[in-house]
């Protein structure tokens, strides 16, 4: 950018920066949000509770289910995010 550009768009300087510190919140946010380890952990930690009779089948089933969907739409996320 040559000098005459920068100083033209110097007031913009502030929002650029404001953009830019955002897109790494939601770069974070989605990492986080789509780390599959703590839904492993959670899946680790139910099949325990069963083992332990801490909870019925019922109830792991219905979980088990529910973490399996969210493995599967992490999984998703990472082979879309990957093309």
């Amino acid at each position: 950018m040559g000098l005459i550009a920068q100083i033209l768009t110097l007031p913009l300087a502030p929002v650029r920066g404001t953009v830019w510190v955002l897109e790494r919140v939601v770069e974070a946010a989605e990492d986080e949000y789509y780390d599959p380890t703590p839904v492993e952990r959670e899946l680790a930690a139910l099949e325990k509770a069963l083992l332990a009779g801490d909870i019925d089948e019922e109830t792991f089933s219905r979980r088990e289910d529910e973490l399996l969907d969210r493995l599967d739409e992490i999984q998703a996320h990472r082979s879309h995010s990957e093309s």
